[in-house]
């Protein structure tokens, strides 16, 4: 699926202004000159593509009690569907992607405590027989606006 110039509006639109509102698709669509049903459409169907991955809040792990961790793993080609599948099961995942590496599947989690993670790692290891996971706990986060312009 392509994107014309009006999901591009979109898109650019949502990724770091979406409106805390009731009605926030409305909201959008008013400032685009659009409908609501339009953007809720355009929306639906740039998510179904897999254009948009989620929706959602992001906020600073520690400023409500959380910790997070970078993840890696060693996975063989053939379990990498099974991997990227059970990881992707914990909500405390937000970020999971296959790199040109010896270990080639990396993934942030995010979790109200260490012991949750190391359980919830435990678990991805005895579920997919992928042993090497390391664990690679944030010291210091450093964050930066990653917005892009269509």
């Amino acid at each position: 699926m392509g994107i014309d110039a009006v999901d591009r509006r979109i898109l650019n639109s949502i990724q770091s202004n979406f409106p805390i509102d009731p009605n926030p698709y409305e909201k959008v669509a008013e400032s685009l000159g659009l409908t609501e049903a339009d953007v809720l459409d355009r929306v639906s169907a740039l998510k179904a593509a897999g254009i948009i991955r989620r929706i959602g809040g992001n906020f600073v792990p520690d400023k409500l009690g959380y910790v997070s961790t970078l993840c890696a793993a060693r996975v063989p080609a053939e379990k990498l569907d099974l991997f990227a599948g059970v990881v992707n099961d914990y909500s405390g995942v937000t970020h999971n992607y296959v790199r040109d590496n010896d270990f080639n599947v990396w993934f942030t989690f995010i979790a109200p405590s260490m012991k949750k993670i190391e359980q919830s790692l435990d678990e991805i290891r005895r579920r997919t027989g992928v042993a090497e996971v390391l664990s690679l706990p944030a010291t210091k986060v450093f964050k930066i606006k990653a917005e892009f312009i269509l």
